[in-house]
């Protein structure tokens, strides 16, 4: 199904969309560059990608169609299984007695075309659509593949043989090992740790009741239950973990930590396994880290203004101290990972010491540390220096140790990446000093502490609104709205001339994505340079306060300040923000 490229011109002439000029220079472009003139348009921004499949469907006869917001049976859809569906932008969504109609982004991707032909055994009618609409029906397919799993795992539970365990009395190992191998419980592991990845979680908690097993996934920072299983689950579940953690499978008195990967679709996961005595058996925990962080840029990570001049700043030195901070699961692995994935040229030696590592990174050399056998992040620190690194990126300073090799490995000419366990940015300058680091050797290799928490950004689903009186004076507790409003206008997030009741903030709105109408997280950030004057205040012996005022003074957004800043672009909204804040 071939567009004539002369048909093609003449409507693009009279629909007015391209001007004569812009088409003959693309026209002759398309000649030089052996391709069409539709495309090399698409390309380069003059028409969008949807503009061209209108005339194309136009031109060619075929019908367009719009799938959003439509119920599409999902035994139709499922007629193209979902990789063939997401790689080739190709979906069933209705059939006839002897034809079916598939959505296309390209329908001269024959290939396709040819592939659902032979598995149906139908005609295939093919017709275009938008990016969104198919955006719309690859969501349908998880919607539909998360209720097949849970009916998978109830299904699947029922048929569990128990592990004949009498009263006061441990299965053994080898009862233990056989339970892990049934097929029931395999299935129902597989279909768990599936639909976690599905759901974009986070976390799964196993946990087992007096009378059930209770599964949670975190999503987005918040622990949601998952599903109940029945009591007779528990042991099977646990043991197929443990076997494919290896972990020790009759230990079930002391905690134990493993990890191992699975492939699902092309995407590689990893789960960190972990596993406590508790008193109906033992809870399991495992997060989920997806393997490949590359791609993040400082900016989609919620880094913007002051905070992103400030660490590009930083990166460009060769020495020095760059620090994260913030509690656990804030996302500060991932901001140093972006870090040292825009470091990471051919010109540089970067190693890492980490525990564990969360992401592996081509041309990183990364080490695990391994505290039973006494290679600790100090000892792993002091073999990295002797190893002609430029670059050293320590998971975590735990001890006074570890700090002193880290200011010392900065001082004598690398740049070292850290994290560090403080509520603010400013807090971490005495917690070092807390730990024994002399203050006038932390000024002289400290370049810059990152303060982060992660909310929850709305949907597409949105609408605005505008604060009344009393609001505005709520908001004014928590954040100066003179400085705020200064900030926003630096930034040219508002007009120059815009009061606070001008101001749009937004609230979700619930949709077919999205529950509470909220979609993912990104980050809100502080920004700590060290300047002269904060070099001096930490020699004096200042407090966390007068050292967090100094560094408003030189330009830094605090992270409420930040997250009120997201709250008016849209991003999130102010319950949010005060959620994450006052944790």
């Amino acid at each position: 199904m071939h567009i004539d490229e002369t048909q093609l011109k003449n409507f693009l002439l009279d629909s007015g969309l391209v001007s004569k000029k812009e088409i003959e220079e693309a026209a002759k472009e398309a000649l030089e560059k052996k391709t069409n003139i539709g495309k090399l348009l698409a390309q380069k921004g003059i028409i969008t990608d949807d503009d061209l499949r209108r005339m194309q469907a136009y031109i060619l006869g075929i019908p367009f169609v719009d799938l959003k917001n439509q119920k599409l049976d999902f035994g139709v859809l499922s007629l193209i299984p979902e990789p063939i569906a997401r790689n080739h932008n190709i979906v069933a969504f209705k059939k006839g007695e002897a034809t079916l109609e598939v959505a296309m982004l390209d329908t001269e991707d024959l290939t396709a075309i040819d592939f659902v032909k032979k598995k149906v055994g139908l005609r295939i009618l093919p017709r275009l659509t938008d990016n969104e609409s198919m955006k719309w029906a690859l969501l349908l397919y998880q919607k539909s593949l998360k209720a097949e799993f849970g009916d998978i795992i109830q299904k699947e539970a029922g048929s569990l043989r128990a592990v004949s365990e009498k009263e006061g009395e441990e299965a053994d190992e080898k009862d233990l090992k056989k339970l892990a191998e049934d097929v029931p419980v395999v299935r129902i592991v597989d279909t768990l740790l599936k639909h976690a990845i599905i759901q974009d979680a986070s976390d799964i908690h196993i946990e087992p009741e007096e009378l059930q097993v209770l599964v949670r996934y975190r999503i987005d920072g918040l622990l949601h239950d998952a599903m109940v299983l029945p009591k007779n689950t528990a042991s099977g579940i646990t043991a197929r973990i443990k076997v494919l953690s290896n972990l020790k499978l009759d230990e079930k008195r002391v905690p134990q930590d493993g990890r191992f990967k699975i492939d699902m679709n092309g995407e590689k996961v990893s789960f960190r396994v972990s596993t406590l005595p508790v008193y109906y058996g033992e809870k399991t925990v495992m997060r989920l880290l997806r393997e490949s962080v590359s791609g993040f840029t400082l900016e989609s990570l919620g880094f913007h203004g002051y905070a992103l001049e400030v660490i590009h700043k930083a990166m460009k030195s060769t020495t020095g101290l760059i620090l994260t901070t913030g509690p656990t699961g804030s996302g500060k692995t991932t901001t140093l990972y972006t870090v040292l994935d825009v470091l990471n040229t051919p010109d540089v030696n970067i190693s890492t010491i980490e525990d564990p590592i969360e992401y592996q990174m081509k041309r990183i050399n990364q080490t695990q540390v391994r505290p039973e056998i006494g290679f600790s992040f100090a000892q792993g620190l002091r073999t990295l220096v002797r190893q002609d690194p430029d670059i050293i990126m320590v998971g975590e300073i735990r001890d006074n140790e570890t700090a002193a090799l880290s200011v010392n490995a900065a001082l004598t000419g690398h740049l070292v990446l850290s994290t560090l366990h403080t509520n603010s940015a400013a807090g971490a300058i005495p917690r070092l000093v807390d730990m024994k680091v002399e203050p006038f050797l932390l000024v002289s290799t400290l370049n810059v502490v990152i303060a982060q928490r992660l909310i929850r950004k709305i949907g597409e689903n949105k609408e605005k609104y505008f604060l009344n009186k009393e609001e505005i004076a709520s908001l004014g507790k928590i954040v100066d709205l003179d400085r705020m409003m200064a900030l926003m206008k630096e930034e040219k997030l508002v007009e120059k001339g815009a009061d606070w009741d001008k101001v749009p903030f937004w609230r979700p709105k619930a949709s077919a994505d999205s529950e509470d109408g909220y979609q993912g997280r990104i980050g809100i950030h502080e920004a700590l340079k060290v300047t002269e004057t904060i070099r001096n205040l930490v020699i004096k012996g200042a407090s966390i306060h007068e050292i967090e005022e100094q560094a408003k003074k030189d330009g830094m957004m605090t992270m409420i300040e930040d997250g009120v800043f997201k709250a008016v672009e849209g991003v999130t909204t102010i319950e949010e923000v005060l959620r994450v804040i006052s944790e």
